[in-house]
Order: structure tokens, then sequence, then C-alpha cells
């Protein structure tokens, strides 16, 4: 299943987006949301493809090579390191990715083939590349780390690929960088992942009957809304005189969502909330407005709770 960190962030997304709008249609607010996370999911099996068709494009690069007139000692002795890669490969043999491939009838012709072939060429010229393909150390943890530092370190400037998503969906463009890091953790994580493993899906599920996940993000949307005025008005009554248009929409959302986990999802613990608004705010807020955040978070708990307006079912749950 997705990380709920990634399923805050489509909500703040979402939210955004229907409040700029001006849209006054729930409904269609929480629609437009789950599309978005459906697409998600759908980028994150493209991505993985993408790195399955770069080892593709390598292999038959090699076999041309070999196959040339007169081939040099390197075309007939190459370097093998990349299209051996154990996790590159173990993803490729995975049957649940070869049925979501075929779903989202994923094809890297035409244009496609272009985007393999300009990053096969940066990443075979890089320093990382060339380290890799030379050191003596050889197993499923150096793979690994080997496509990490390629995601983090190329991906994010990696135009054609970015254009060539947009072509395919304008949430593709929208959650380029999201997946990037859905991928380093997904990849970085990896132990093993045999033929009959499961990818991450987009929703947990509790006896294949309950989309939990799916609820989640559904009431924190249409909750975060309904108690919009009232947050709204709690963030800024204590925020040292500052008026409620000196926040910025983003900041706004984020703390009125934190706030909303707090009052209204007595099955989440108040240190996760408090971690996962924290974290959140160091990607969608600028630094300075990043410690507000943080601050003013902290100032609305303890202030919260010392009002008892904050319940939480089982042991644990109120801990900071």
């Amino acid at each position: 299943m997705l990380n709920r960190r990634f399923l805050r962030i489509k909500v703040l997304q979402a939210l955004y987006a229907y409040l700029e709008s001006g849209d006054t249609e729930v409904a269609g607010g929480i629609r437009n949301l789950l599309e978005s996370i459906s697409k998600l999911h759908e980028l994150f099996v493209w991505q993985l493809s993408f790195i399955v068709e770069t080892k593709r494009f390598a292999d038959n690069k090699i076999t041309d090579n070999r196959n040339k007139f007169i081939p040099t000692y390197e075309d007939s002795h190459p370097n093998m390191r990349y299209v051996q890669n154990r996790v590159i490969n173990a993803i490729e043999d995975n049957r649940d990715f070869q049925r979501k491939e075929a779903a989202y009838n994923i094809n890297w012709g035409g244009m496609g083939s272009e985007v393999v072939k300009n990053y096969y060429n940066i990443m075979r010229d890089s320093e990382e590349y060339k380290a890799y393909m030379t050191e003596k150390t050889d197993n499923w943890d150096h793979d690994k780390k080997f496509l990490v530092k390629m995601i983090e370190t190329y991906y994010a400037d990696l135009e054609v690929l970015q254009d060539f998503y947009e072509e395919k969906s304008i949430f593709f463009c929208d959650d380029y960088h999201l997946v990037s890091s859905m991928l380093i953790k997904f990849i970085g994580d990896l132990r093993k992942f045999d033929v009959n493993d499961k990818l991450p899906t987009i929703y947990k599920t509790e006896n294949d009957e309950v989309n939990v996940d799916e609820e989640f993000v559904k009431r924190l949307f249409r909750e975060t809304l309904r108690n919009g005025d009232e947050f709204g008005n709690l963030i800024v009554d204590n925020t040292n005189n500052w008026e409620k248009d000196r926040i910025c929409v983003m900041d706004m959302i984020i703390m009125k969502m934190a706030i909303t986990e707090l009052r209204c999802f007595p099955e989440i613990p108040v240190k996760v909330t408090m971690n996962e608004y924290i974290e959140i705010s160091k990607f969608f807020s600028t630094p300075k407005s990043k410690n507000f955040i943080n601050g003013l978070l902290d100032r609305l708990l303890k202030k919260m709770e010392s009002e008892n307006m904050i319940e939480k079912k089982g042991l644990g749950l109120l801990e900071k």
C-alpha cells in the first residue's frame, strides 16, 4: 500500500486545487482526489517500467555490438553489471508488475524510445555509473544503492522524461517528484522481491471489504472543508495578532488538516499526526513558514489538550 504521508499530500493538493477553483461541489472534489491518487499509482508503475526499459535498452546494445561484422574486444566481452542488476531483473520478472504494465498499456516505443536512450546516455557518462560498473562489490544491496542514487541525483532534472509524462496525463506532471520519492522508498526498502510478491497497492484494505485508506482520504478532505472556518479562526486567534490573509493558502491548509486529524480522527495517535504534518511542511512551505507552522501546531496542541478538545481511543494515542 502507499505510505499514508503520500496520501496526506494528495489530500493537501486536492484541497488547494478545490479552494483555488472556487468550486462548491464537495463530491466533485473527492472524485478528483481519488482520480489523482489512482494516477499516482499508475505513474509509479510507469517509473518502474522506465527503469526496466533502460536495462532492456542496454541489453539490446550489447547484443547489437556483439553482432557487428568486426566486433572489438569490448564488444565481445561486455561489462554485464547493469543488465544483470538483481533489483531491476527482480522487478522485470515479477508477475504483478507484468500484469500492471500490461493493464496500463505501458509502451516505450516512438518518442519513449528516445527518452530511454537519452537517460541511458546520461547514466552511462555519470561518475556513479562508472564506479558501479567497476567496483568489486557485487550483491543485491550494491545494485539497490546504485538505483536509489541515480533516482536521487538524475531523475529530478530529467526534463525529457517529465515532458513525456506530461503528454500522458496532467496528473503525471504534477506527481513526478512525489513518485520519485516513492521509488526511492520502495527500492531502498527492498530486501528481496520474488516473482509472486505484490507491488504496493493504492490503499490498505480491511478483510478485502473496507478500503481503509480510501475512507481516510475522503473523510480527511470532507472534515477539513466542513470545519475550515472554525479551525481557521482557531489558527488566527493564536498567531499573535496575525491576520488571516498574511498566512499563505498552502500553510493554512496544512494546519487545518493537522487540526482536523487531531480533533476528528480519534484512532490516529497525536504523535503520528504532529510528525506527519511537520514533515509535510518541510516540502510545501518556505523555511520561514515551516518554522511558523511547527511552532503554531505545538501551541495549538497544548491549548486543545488543556481544554479537553482532543479525544483519542486507546492507550498511548495522546502521547506527543
